[in-house]
């Protein structure tokens, strides 16, 4: 079967490959998948997309017409895919469900550890040979209070990581799980309460319409003065002008991003001989207390190996007539 993978990446090819071991013509394409690059599809019965990838209905009708009829996400979230447009063309569309809850859970307890102990200031320092320690005091993890927005696979690991800090847990999430609250001493409790006493709140949700924009100037009034803030989910789930705002005003103490709301155009990509047209970004990366890595926090040799592979299969249930565990549908 012949497959488009649109944004295709230097770092995840080889494992493509690996993983498809023939079984498939895979079509390696540097573009995101757009109306203008739907084109590049043509002869395709599958598709295969990253999270930047737009999957809008306009370029799903496109792609049918061409007759593409599977949608392989290299990816957990979906919002980026219109589910409907897609059951009313009978397009088939499956995604990763988990590669590594450990790659990013990690990747968030490194950015929390990076900007209270102010790290990239201190190395930066240290290159220009300033052995100076003023302003780089930070704070004992330990007996700090965390708040998890969101407690799936990713949260889990995120809670159970600082509980090895000796942090205390506070949990927000619609489908408690109770025995593993029990279990780890964490407790549950609504958003509000959950901003009003984290020390440190980490985002671990996915983006529906009623988590878009979950963190916002009234939610971030609520919250200690000087809170860290960390978000490695979704960009959206958080309003941008109103955390800077907040890191004008002191409110936010840190911010760590790994995910950005207008990040489709910006992130994936070398911008470094170009000028940046992102007045908000660029107001973000001139504080010395935000950190930013660029969709990163998925990027584990394990989580390459389990995309793959899951994309692979995916693709192997559609050429087979048979539903797969991975599929999603209009209701989901």
């Amino acid at each position: 079967m012949k497959v488009a993978v649109y944004s295709t990446h230097t770092f995840e090819r080889s494992f493509m490959e690996q993983a498809n071991d023939a079984k498939h013509e895979l079509l390696f394409l540097k573009p995101r998948l757009s109306a203008i690059t739907v084109n590049l599809a043509q002869g395709c019965q599958a598709v295969s997309i990253f999270v930047g990838d737009d999957a809008s209905r306009p370029v799903l009708e496109a792609l049918s017409e061409i007759g593409v009829q599977f949608l392989a996400l290299r990816s957990t979230g979906y919002n980026h895919v219109d589910l409907k447009a897609a059951a009313m063309l009978q397009m088939r569309v499956a995604r990763v469900t988990e590669y590594s809850p450990y790659a990013v859970a990690e990747h968030s307890v490194a950015l929390m550890l990076a900007l209270n102990r102010k790290l990239i200031k201190a190395h930066a320092r240290v290159r220009e040979l300033n052995f100076s320690l003023d302003g780089l005091v930070g704070f004992d993890m330990h007996r700090k209070t965390v708040g998890i927005i969101g407690l799936g696979k990713i949260g889990k690991v995120v809670a159970t990581i600082l509980r090895g800090f000796g942090c205390e847990i506070l949990v927000s999430d619609p489908l408690p799980d109770y025995h593993f609250a029990l279990h780890l001493k964490i407790k549950y409790t609504d958003v509000d309460t959950l901003c009003t006493q984290s020390d440190i709140i980490s985002l671990h949700a996915p983006l529906t319409e009623q988590t878009r924009y979950l963190i916002n100037a009234e939610r971030i009034s609520k919250m200690k003065k000087g809170v860290m803030l960390i978000n490695t989910s979704r960009g959206a789930l958080v309003n941008t002008k109103d955390v800077i705002q907040g890191l004008k005003t002191g409110q936010i103490g840190s911010l760590g991003l790994d995910v950005y709301e207008e990040e489709q155009n910006l992130f994936f990509e070398d911008h470094s001989e170009e000028i940046l047209q992102d007045d908000v970004i660029a107001r973000l990366l001139t504080f010395q207390n935000v950190l930013i890595t660029s969709h990163q926090a998925f990027l584990t040799d394990t989580a390459l190996q389990n995309i793959a592979r899951t994309t692979i299969y995916n693709l192997k249930c559609f050429e087979q007539g048979v539903v797969g565990v991975n599929e999603l549908n209009e209701m989901m």
